[in-house]
């Protein structure tokens, strides 16, 4: 069973965590088309190891808003990457707390070196992807690993040699604000230490609810 809330626990306690037999019981939906979905996100962001992308699928699974940052990299609890995803959230799409039942979907793919499969590092933001989404009224999706093997969706074992975490040397580094046209935003205020190259992107103006 994943652990709701842990308000009250020591920050440096390991509860802030999901492993991979908990993960596939909650019933994540899956992605539709993985790999399409991934090589999108990858040419979007271009992530290199250390770097964090938070992406929203709307009812038709079509990517909608998507943000990427880095944070300190050895962190297993999920307390401070609850934080950066929600702030991430807030800065690129409005929330969906009015909603009786979640329509869209969060999905968190993290660019890292070492094994391709689960380490305490994952199940940290496994937590913090399924904290923030909740809180920001959004379904939890899937958790997607990008290392020097390729990408594996954890928990489905859906995975593919292509892109990987070494793939962003292909382009050229995204280091501007894209957002909709017409539409001025003050950057959301950062948590944690945020890299100065997080690259944002708002793929059309969302309504509020």
């Amino acid at each position: 069973m994943i652990n709701r809330r842990d308000h009250g626990q020591d920050p440096s306690t390991a509860r802030r965590s999901i492993d991979p037999k908990a993960w596939s019981e909650a019933g994540v939906p899956l992605l539709r088309a993985p790999r399409d979905f991934v090589r999108e996100l990858h040419q979007r962001h271009l992530p290199q190891p250390g770097t964090t992308v938070v992406a929203v699928l709307d009812a038709r699974h079509q990517l909608v808003a998507s943000a990427s940052f880095a944070t300190r990299q050895h962190l297993t609890d999920g307390w401070q990457h609850r934080n950066a995803i929600l702030a991430h959230l807030r800065q690129v799409i409005p929330h969906d707390l009015r909603l009786a039942t979640p329509v869209r979907t969060a999905v968190l793919l993290r660019c890292r070196d070492g094994s391709p499969e689960w380490v305490p590092q994952d199940g940290a933001w496994m937590w913090a992807l399924r904290d923030a989404a909740e809180l920001h009224g959004l379904r939890c999706g899937s958790y997607i690993t990008l290392t020097p093997a390729g990408w594996h969706s954890l928990g489905d074992g859906r995975r593919g040699r292509n892109p990987h975490s070494g793939s962003w040397a292909d382009g050229p580094l995204h280091t501007v604000t894209e957002l909709p046209p017409r539409h001025e935003r003050k950057p959301a205020r950062q948590t944690g230490r945020v890299s100065p190259v997080a690259a944002v992107t708002a793929l059309r103006p969302a309504a509020s609810h």
